[in-house]
C-alpha cells in the first residue's frame, strides 16, 4: 500500500531532516496503518503551519522503516507519535500539473476534499507519477511489482 500524508511544508522539512513522519496532529492510529516497506508522499497545503501562504506541492516521498510508532516529547505536554522513514532525494513539485494524472484527483472538481483527512492510501500508479514529478526514482522491486499489476 502506499499513502499520502498531509502537513505544511515546513512540518515536513523538519521530519525529513530528521527521519520522521507525523500526521493529523500527533495520532497514533493512523501511523499504526502504514507497515514498514510502504511509500508515502506528503503533500503541503501551505508552506506554515496555520499560514495563509500556498505552497500546494509535494514536498517528501520515502519509505518507511522497520519500527513501530513511538512518542516523542516536544515539551509543555505535547507528546506526538511519529514513524521512522527513510526519505529519499527529490524536488518539491506542484500537484496542479499531476491533477489529471493521479487517480484521486483526475475529473475532482473538490479534489482537494481527501486531503482534509490527513493520511489516505493511493495507488501504485499514483505514487510512480509522484515519484516522477519529484525526480525521485524508487527501489526496482517497487516498479516491478507495479509492472506485474498493470
Amino acid at each position: 500500500m502506499n499513502w499520502i500524508a498531509v502537513a505544511s511544508a515546513d512540518h515536513v522539512r523538519l521530519g525529513r531532516g530528521v527521519g520522521f513522519m507525523q500526521v493529523c496532529h500527533g495520532k497514533a492510529g493512523p501511523l499504526r496503518r502504514i507497515r514498514p516497506g510502504e511509500v508515502v508522499a506528503y503533500y503541503s497545503p501551505t508552506v506554515e503551519f496555520r499560514g495563509r501562504e500556498r505552497c500546494q506541492a509535494f514536498t517528501a516521498l520515502g519509505m518507511v522503516r522497520n519500527r513501530d510508532p513511538y512518542e516523542a516529547d516536544m515539551g509543555n505536554g505535547f507528546r506526538p507519535f511519529r514513524r521512522d522513514v527513510d526519505w529519499f532525494d527529490g524536488s518539491e513539485s506542484p500537484i496542479a500539473p499531476l491533477l489529471d494524472q493521479l487517480d484521486f484527483t483526475r475529473g475532482r472538481k473538490n479534489w482537494g476534499y481527501q486531503l482534509r483527512f490527513g493520511l489516505f492510501s493511493v495507488s501504485d500508479g499514483d505514487i510512480l507519477r509522484i515519484a516522477e514529478a519529484m525526480g525521485v526514482a524508487l527501489p526496482g522491486p517497487f516498479k516491478d511489482d507495479f509492472r506485474q499489476k498493470s
